[in-house]
């Protein structure tokens, strides 16, 4: 099962080096060997290729508030 697993993560980096690969070489290839069409369906097709810039904003960012001050303890103050 180990060996498995290994082969599985092997087999998921390969794929995407390929397709990085791919990605690279179709975005530089002249519009006479590849048409717009075609690249963009291959470029679709492709697993784990960078998907398209989202026109979301990110969310705000997270803020942690400072801590409560400790209990005081009765007849202290």
């Amino acid at each position: 099962m180990i060996l498995v697993a290994i082969v599985a993560e092997l087999l998921e980096e390969y794929t995407a080096a390929v397709a990085r690969a791919m990605e690279h070489l179709l975005s530089r290839a002249p519009p006479r060997i590849f048409p717009r069409r075609v690249r963009f369906l291959v470029l679709r097709s492709l697993p784990f290729a960078s998907p398209p810039p989202s026109p979301l904003s990110p969310p705000p960012p997270f803020t942690v508030r400072p801590a409560p001050p400790p209990f005081a303890v009765a007849g202290t103050l």
